[in-house]
């Protein structure tokens, strides 16, 4: 079995999600086929470098100054060519905005299935077979299987896979694909505006510590940033504190926000409506803080403490401090 695993980078930076990915083609070719990895980018042969040891015998990399920016139509167009020269069994790439949009083209141009936002993968005699993902609001994991032969394209989620070192010697290699002018001339991304945070992406963040409504307006918020500070966290917040104007939309988790699989989880009065726990049920770790011992996210808690945020989460900070400076 041959993986091509579609690598992403955004603002010149190789994204972390990208390298899970390799770890999820190690775990499908368990040493029996091989991997090979591609990137699109302004400067796509240095970024294909943090790839080097994980997995992949080929990093294959496609630099022009026109991919500094995501265009649907010209990196659909990119990687269906690589697809078709390379000849790949299966294409995996990350459940990341980018790769919502990407891979349903790729898989709709190149007439292939397409599993997404997979947890887990499966293979059965060295074929890619399917894998699990979450459906009802994460309630169920559902295995979900290909139909067809041929080509398999697949999307990851997040901080589902941890990347770990690989034996497999890497190779850096350009690959000669035609950049269509044509697309050029009809549309051009020239500029990208965002706010200013440089805080990982929720979708990203292997720690999260999100606020309810409870914290009471935005300036609260400010005793979780602390925390998170220290944790080396990002911080999130659910649908009432948005909509309550408590916290930017960007930092909302949930059904109606971002979907996150962090490795650990603190919910910080928030009372588990359904859309929230839809948006962060598959976080490795939960820790709840929430005065009331009835909220339903206590349902979810691996750890619980029955408390007023603003006396536990500064109490939780330094802690913390002192634990991490041991």
């Amino acid at each position: 079995m041959k993986i091509l695993v579609l690598l992403e980078q955004r603002d010149n930076v190789l994204k972390k999600s990208s390298l899970e990915a390799l770890q999820a083609a190690q775990e499908l070719t368990q040493s029996n086929g091989t991997i090979e990895a591609l990137l699109l980018g302004e400067h796509a042969e240095s970024l294909c470098k943090e790839a080097i040891g994980l997995g992949a015998t080929l990093c294959h990399y496609v630099e022009d100054s026109s991919l500094r920016f995501y265009q649907p139509l010209l990196y659909k167009t990119l990687v269906c060519q690589a697809v078709q020269k390379l000849a790949p069994d299966v294409l995996l790439g990350t459940a990341s905005p980018l790769g919502r949009d990407l891979l349903p083209r790729c898989a709709a141009h190149l007439k292939a299935p397409l599993l997404t936002d997979l947890v887990s993968v499966e293979q059965k005699d060295g074929v890619f077979i399917g894998g699990k993902k979450p459906l009802y609001a994460g309630k169920v994991l559902a295995h979900m299987a290909f139909a067809t032969q041929g080509l398999r394209i697949a999307s990851l989620r997040p901080n589902s896979f941890i990347p770990k070192p690989s034996a497999v010697v890497t190779q850096i290699q350009k690959l000669g694909l035609e950049i269509p002018q044509g697309l050029l001339d009809r549309i051009r991304v020239t500029e990208v505006r965002k706010g200013a945070s440089a805080k990982t992406d929720l979708t990203e963040a292997a720690r999260i510590i999100s606020g309810g409504r409870s914290l009471s307006s935005a300036a609260n918020f400010s005793i979780l940033q602390t925390c998170a500070d220290v944790l080396g966290a990002t911080v999130g917040a659910s649908r009432a504190a948005v909509d309550a104007g408590y916290a930017t939309h960007d930092m909302q988790v949930g059904q109606t926000g971002k979907t996150v699989s962090p490795q650990l989880y603190i919910a910080c009065g928030i009372s588990g409506a359904i859309q929230h726990l839809a948006g962060m049920r598959t976080s490795k770790i939960i820790v709840v803080i929430n005065k009331d011992p009835e909220a339903p996210i206590f349902s979810l808690a691996d750890y619980g403490i029955v408390a007023d945020l603003f006396e536990a989460v500064p109490i939780l900070t330094e802690k913390l401090k002192k634990l991490l400076k041991e």
